[in-house]
């Protein structure tokens, strides 16, 4: 059985989606897990839930059992949570952090599709995920994001200034190599609200 099936079944049978599985120099082996996550229902408050430690330790003793039995070869094992610049691989995942601060890197520069308003040569780009509804019923994305700088932490900015130009860009997940959450620090939170960071 294949590396990737033996995790993801026994990861899933746990009741944990895998994110990532890394194999690093030295032999250790990296399995990033997280909870599933449930769409919010309307009218209900948002709990937000986080892997923990003994989440980790659950995940780490199946696994160490199933990678010995079928004699996978590995050093060290390291169960983690995906941490505050996650990975996003999945259409669920786009669904879960529309509204956040992502990174995305195209596998394709923009080239002429660019129309001069930023480098032809650019791949990478930081801004607001945002659905957008396509003519036939689906979901589209893009982000949304200004390229002026961020006034400086205790700056006064004056209510009177005109907002920075906003650009957006639409995309397929097909056309990126890599999407991620922004790590942005934020002792309040994502949504503004004191909590831990991940394990």
């Amino acid at each position: 059985m294949a590396l990737q099936d033996i995790v993801e079944q026994t990861v899933a049978g746990l009741g944990y989606d895998l994110i990532e599985i890394e194999r690093s120099a030295g032999g250790l082996l990296r399995i990033t897990i997280d909870l599933p996550w449930v769409a919010p229902v309307e009218d209900q408050p948002i709990v937000e839930q986080f892997i923990n430690v003994e989440d980790c330790e659950k995940v780490n003793r199946q696994l160490q059992f199933a990678l010995e039995v079928d004699g996978i070869e590995y050093k060290r094992l390291e169960i983690s949570s995906p941490g505050i610049d996650r990975p996003l691989r999945h259409v669920q995942d786009f669904e879960r952090f529309a509204g956040q601060v992502i990174d995305i890197t195209l596998k394709a520069p923009m080239g002429a599709a660019a129309n001069g308003q930023v480098s032809a040569n650019r791949k990478k780009f930081r801004g607001t995920l945002e659905r957008v509804p396509a003519a036939d019923g689906s979901t589209g994305w893009q982000i949304v994001w200004s390229d002026a700088p961020e006034p400086k932490p205790g700056q006064k900015v004056s209510k009177k200034r005109v907002p920075p130009p906003l650009q957006a860009l639409g995309f397929a997940l097909d056309e990126l190599r890599e999407a991620r959450l922004a790590p942005i620090v934020n002792f309040k939170g994502r949504n503004g609200q004191a909590q831990v960071d991940d394990v």
